[in-house]
């Protein structure tokens, strides 16, 4: 008797087998790796730092957005609030003249690179603000602002968030707290890897077999404690009454509808 028909059936069906349980665990893999990154969570995220930053959820319309909010870090600006004294400001007209030479706000690179790491107009003043201003109907300024908001800030925090272990939520605590306070402390300030720190001796993260509210607690906790150490961060709201408030519903995913006030201002974000 033959067999080899029914023995190369069997195969071409244990492989069929093989490559639909392949499949659906990269398909479960890839859907665990989602987190902030996806695009409908990164422009919910994106609004949740609008609302802090610029007092409204439509973050397209601040591009031009630029002032000095007396906080010690000279011109605040643009879609996350990059500062001229700390140096993410500089990044973006770099960017910006690098995509295109010869554009306005070129010729402020050497004041730019002079205010670092102080609260000084010098060679800035409203000759800038208002180049800023008009520089935000050109598509390459806005481009640079996204650049160095996604290489400076929001990658950063969804590799590190993903790395401890965080879902969604915390990856967007990480993501603004990031824009906040900056990696690494400076002058007066303490910056997202001293509040990490701090938390990491009062909790463990998922990633070291810790619960992951508590362990945001313990985040959100050494933020607090960090921002009353600066005048102009001393208002928690961001984090008492947004993020804090995600974290006691247990929305650990970010999921819509979602309510907050900061700042005195209520917010929604509704599901679609």
């Amino acid at each position: 008797m033959n067999v080899a028909p029914r023995s190369l059936l069997a195969a071409v069906l244990s492989l069929c087998v093989l490559s639909a349980c392949s499949g659906s665990g990269s398909d479960n893999r890839a859907a665990a790796a989602t987190g902030l990154d996806d695009p409908a969570k990164k422009e919910i995220a994106i609004q949740l730092v609008s609302s802090a930053e610029n007092s409204t959820l439509d973050w397209k319309g601040q591009y031009g957005y630029i002032e000095d909010i007396d906080d010690g870090r000279g011109y605040t600006a643009g879609i996350i609030g990059f500062c001229s004294g700390t140096g993410d400001m500089l990044k973006v007209v770099e960017r910006y003249a690098a995509a295109r030479p010869g554009n306005a706000l070129e010729r402020f690179l050497p004041a730019l690179r002079a205010v670092l790491g102080t609260d000084a107009h010098d060679g800035l003043g409203q000759p800038f603000t208002e180049a800023w201003a008009e520089a935000a109907g050109d598509p390459a300024f806005r481009s640079a602002q996204d650049a160095e908001r996604d290489g400076s800030y929001f990658d950063p925090a969804v590799r590190r968030g993903k790395a401890d272990g965080l879902g969604v939520l915390g990856q967007f605590i990480y993501y603004d707290a990031y824009v906040m306070h900056g990696y690494e402390d400076a002058d007066g300030t303490v910056g997202f890897r001293t509040i990490r720190r701090e938390a990491l001796t009062a909790a463990a993260p998922p990633s070291r077999g810790g619960d992951e509210t508590t362990y945001l607690n313990a985040f959100l906790d050494a933020r607090v404690a960090a921002m009353r150490t600066e005048p102009g961060h001393s208002d928690t709201s961001r984090v008492d009454t947004a993020q804090r408030v995600f974290l006691n519903d247990g929305n650990l995913g970010l999921e819509p509808p979602l309510r907050w006030r900061v700042y005195g201002d209520s917010y929604r974000i509704d599901a679609r």
